[in-house]
């Protein structure tokens, strides 16, 4: 079973909540569920939210499938922060002049995965196996540095020549 959750539009800088999104990727949900409530960094309260929604929407995928779900078998399989549209406003400065400020936003995306999903392998027959061809490569012309550097030097010496004469 995979479900994702997304939120946009959060009003903290990609940067900053990537540190955070990094501790999390690849794990356990219940171990990532722990991280981002004992971390004390801002990012963790919003990514919490979306890896509480991304667990919420896979038990609803696996009621309307009528499949058995258990939250401990998920992983986060996918978890990146994205820039999101910058808030681009003004303050005032020194001698009438305004200087800019960028209030950065950002976007999050969490999926999880459950371990137990089995991964089914490509099927080949016999006979498509004895069927098939090995293809050729059309031959290029190698080019190598070597090659380039004669030519060079080959033109240097005909460009003293005739300065020479």
């Amino acid at each position: 079973m995979e479900a994702r959750a997304i939120q946009r539009t959060v009003r903290q800088s990609a940067r900053k909540m990537r540190l955070v999104i990094d501790l999390i990727r690849g794990r356990g949900v219940a171990e990532a569920d722990a991280i981002l409530r004992f971390s004390k960094k801002r990012a963790a309260r919003q990514i919490h939210k979306v890896l509480k929604s991304a667990v919420a929407n896979a038990q609803q995928a696996a009621q309307r499938q009528n499949a058995p779900f258990d939250a401990d078998q998920l992983r986060v399989k996918y978890a990146v922060v994205n820039e999101g549209a910058t808030l681009k406003r003004f303050t005032a400065a020194a001698m009438g002049r305004a200087t800019p400020i960028k209030k950065r936003t950002s976007h999050i995306e969490i999926h999880v995965a459950s371990d137990a999903a089995p991964v089914p392998a490509p099927k080949t027959t016999p006979a498509a196996a004895t069927n098939a061809q090995p293809k050729t490569k059309a031959k290029a012309k190698p080019k190598t540095k070597a090659a380039g550097k004669k030519k060079t030097q080959k033109k240097t010496k005909k460009r003293a020549k005739k300065a020479s004469k």
